[in-house]
């Protein structure tokens, strides 16, 4: 019996060649799609899953109560993962059930010279020795226990330990550095383990670690210091480690151990530290839950539209079964045995739209790996081991999208279909077009929803932020003394080129790392109030250079040497933080910051330092410039080529002792929206594989229409019906199911995009018009493919339409 239904299912498929290619290959598409958006999703959810005590590790975040009478456990918003060092030996004296606490210095980088050979390496980490109890890098080469103890230990990545060292054993080597965390020095870093790439599926990544006792060594004040931020705190608890039991005694462990009743602390889970964490100053990027959740949905969206089709489709041809299915119940088949013959067949299709599925994955997964940034390696799923995984999953899909049409088709009765009595099924008809509607409902929501993601990218990448960031090249010398030292001389031959506006130093500029502290300034009821806030350190030609607009008292200048000491610019922000609502009234007032004293003399008009998924935060910007890292400098926007060349030749006279490291402000500050941006690309590409996987349903159903409305139309054209009212006429039907879908889909995008909007402190405003263009979009594509059906039905000789009668 089971060859017999095997045979039969073979022979149906074979007869419908063009139905059964549609379905076969929509299915295809759409389990392709489905699978590459839970590869990336798997991906995303994985991080951090490699640590083999990934369930115990933990971290510390700080943050500031508003008052003392706050809860304790609400915090200020927002907390930092990056903070003091004095916290990290508190928690592991006073809580038994942490077992080790490894701290790390900020990411950096180092000047590394190897002979004659200069290099800045990035991703650069000052590390505990603790590191390899907690986290589970691989170590190829050096005692783990060992290799971060000493003073000016290195610990390279395997990658890294190449790029030096080529094939040879880089075990005892060493490299001379010349930059500190905070100060200029110079040491002999020797080689003491190399440890195998950091995989890809974690929280934050580096190059290499250097002993914290090297930062240490030349900073040793720093680690008693509640106040001072440069470290992150990680701990491994023991088995019996109870959460909510630890945060209920953080109070009299931070009454017991500091003075200040304003600071508290949080603890987060390693689960939560890329998706779910709030905390500022990550140690790496931070993936977004609610584009996975984004993702999850469309998967399965594109996965039931193509379902939806192989239904549409198989439940419009059930009359071409009807004989087959009262030939079959006369001579004694039972229902069941019919549920299964049909049930078989659809799970063959299924099987062989897997097999569809599997070529579309091997040409699209390196065009996916370009849309995510990641590296998709689909063995990792497509297996032996996931073998029955993927049986399970055929025979789902196969029983979900065949289920409907068997027991439509099970279901005639054998006497009307045998007497020639029409056995359509209204309730299928029904069902036909209540799914067309749902695929376009889905469509348009995809459409509008594209439109306005690219909408909002539009806005963030092209909105006015308040400073000119066109053409503005950046060197990035880390804090160089000797460069610093040089800075007169580096601007005056710069600025004497032609093709040079200006340019000026800084300890930061929009969009890089900047500090935070408190300053003092005379608040508006009289009294000397510090407040937190963030800090520009700033040469004196900053502000003028970017073209910031001063809306109260002045800049700095030459004219006035005591600017240099005794003078401070801050934004608006920052004078509405301290209570004046009127810029010009905190012109004069007192200030202290960081061991400088004297006089607010001006106030810059708010600009976005930071992303505009924040609102902008209060900023001072202090005249400092010898805590310069960044040089910038504005360039005319012709022969940018030549002129970058000649920015490098006064470089390499000036500075000969570092690499020429440069970068455009313009492309810097958009890495911020990196993730946004492959947001849009992979939202783009799965919307319109969700379209076309829907048309091609659509196709399929205005295919089978013409040919079961053959005779009608060829009658029609003997009466001298027009190929226009033909073509209208099978299209009518179809544009009012669509229209059915934009009244539908349209509160429900509204909704759906107004809350993924929320993500951003700077969003557009949904315009009115993009629910018709989505709709007009919609009905276009409808009707394309609705129409070439219909005009080549209604060019059909109508001869051969009605000859068979």
């Amino acid at each position: 019996m089971l060859k017999n239904y095997i045979k039969i299912a073979w022979r149906n498929l074979l007869k419908n060649k063009g139905y059964t290619f549609i379905n076969i290959f929509g299915l295809g598409l759409g389990m392709a799609c489905c699978f590459l958006i839970f590869t990336y999703v798997q991906d995303e959810l994985s991080v951090d899953t490699y640590h083999e005590n990934s369930d115990r590790i933990y971290r510390i975040t700080h943050g500031k109560l508003s008052s003392p009478d706050q809860p304790e456990n609400a915090g200020a918003n927002p907390f930092w993962v990056w903070h003091n060092a004095a916290i990290g030996p508190a928690i592991k004296s006073y809580f038994p059930e942490i077992e080790k606490v490894v701290q790390f210095s900020g990411s950096s980088d180092i000047l590394l010279t190897d002979g004659e050979n200069s290099y800045q390496e990035e991703g650069v980490f000052f590390m505990d020795s603790t590191a390899f109890d907690i986290f589970s890098w691989e170590v190829i080469q050096g005692d783990p226990k060992t290799a971060l103890v000493a003073p000016f230990s290195m610990v390279m990545t395997e990658s890294t330990a190449k790029k030096y060292f080529g094939n040879e054993n880089p075990i005892g080597k060493t490299l001379k550095g010349s930059d500190s965390p905070g100060r200029s020095n110079a040491g002999d870093y020797t080689v003491t383990a190399v440890i195998a790439d950091v995989p890809a599926n974690s929280h934050f990544s580096f190059n290499m670690l250097l002993s914290l006792s090297t930062f240490r060594q030349y900073w040793p004040e720093v680690f008693d210091r509640w106040g001072y931020v440069d470290f992150y705190t990680y701990f491994l608890a023991n088995d019996n480690f109870d959460l909510a039991s630890f945060e209920q005694k953080i109070p009299d462990f931070l009454a017991s151990r500091q003075d200040d009743p304003l600071y508290t602390i949080k603890v987060e889970k390693m689960a939560d530290f890329y998706l779910r964490s709030d905390a500022d100053r990550q140690p790496g990027e931070t993936g977004s839950l609610s584009n996975i959740y984004v993702f999850s949905v469309i998967g399965i969206f594109i996965l039931v539209i193509a379902m939806i089709n192989f239904m549409n489709l198989s439940t419009a041809r059930s009359m071409e079964r009807a004989k087959e299915v009262g030939i079959r119940k006369s001579i004694g088949a039972e229902r069941m045995h019919l549920i299964f013959q049909f049930l078989g067949e659809s799970i063959i299709i299924v099987f062989f739209a897997m097999l569809a599925s599997l070529v579309f994955i091997s040409v699209a997964t390196p065009l996916m790996n370009g849309l995510t940034g990641k590296e998709i390696v689909i063995f990792n799923y497509l297996n032996w081991q996931n073998a029955p995984v993927l049986l399970v999953i055929l025979l789902a899909i196969g029983v979900l999208a065949g289920s409907y049409p068997a027991f439509v088709l099970s279901g005639f009765r054998p006497v009307q279909i045998l007497k020639g009595i029409s056995v359509t099924n209204s309730s299928g008809v029904n069902l036909r077009k209540g799914l067309v509607v749902f695929q376009f409902s889905l469509s348009i929501l995809l459409i509008a929803g594209t439109i306005i993601v690219y909408s909002q990218m539009n806005h963030l990448l092209n909105k006015d932020l308040g400073f000119d960031k066109e053409q503005m090249l950046v060197l990035d010398y880390n804090y160089d003394d000797a460069v610093n030292a040089k800075s007169s001389a580096l601007i005056a031959e710069l600025e004497a080129h032609p093709d040079i506006i200006s340019a000026a130093f800084s300890r930061s500029v929009p969009g890089s790392y900047f500090p935070n502290a408190g300053t003092t300034i005379q608040h508006a009821d009289g009294e000397m109030t510090q407040i937190g806030q963030a800090i520009f350190q700033v040469g004196i030609d900053f502000i003028n250079h970017f073209d910031m607009e001063l809306v109260a008292g002045r800049s700095y200048s030459r004219d006035f040497p005591s600017d240099s000491t005794s003078a401070l610019v801050v934004n608006e922000a920052a004078a509405r933080q301290y209570g004046y609502a009127n810029p010009a009234d905190i012109v004069g007032k007192k200030f202290e910051q960081w061991g400088r004293s004297g006089e607010v003399i001006g106030v810059v008009k708010d600009f976005n330092f930071i992303s505009l998924h924040r609102n902008i935060e209060p900023l001072t910007l202090p005249f400092e410039a010898r805590a310069s890292r960044y040089l910038s400098i504005k360039l005319k926007p012709e022969n940018l080529g030549q002129t970058v060349a000649e920015v490098e030749r006064i470089w390499g006279r000036l500075a000969p002792h570092r690499p020429f490291i440069y970068s455009f402000l313009e492309e810097d500050f958009d890495k911020q929206y990196h993730a946004d941006i492959r947001f849009r690309k992979i939202f783009s590409a799965f919307s319109v594989l969700a379209i076309l996987i829907a048309c091609m349903g659509l196709f399929g159903l205005a295919t089978y229409t013409a040919e079961i409305r053959t005779k009608e139309i060829g009658i029609r054209k003997v009466l001298g019906a027009e190929v226009s009212s033909i073509v209208t006429l099978l299209s009518r039907d179809f544009i009012k199911l669509v229209l059915v879908a934009i009244v539908i889909a349209t509160p429900v995008t509204w909704y759906v995009m107004n809350e993924w909007l929320e993500g951003f402190a700077y969003s557009v405003e949904i315009a009115w018009w993009i629910y018709p263009l989505a709709g007009m979009v919609a009905i276009i594509v409808a009707m394309a493919t609705v129409s070439t059906q219909a005009v080549r039905a209604a060019m059909l000789n109508p001869v051969k339409s009605l000859k068979s009668d």
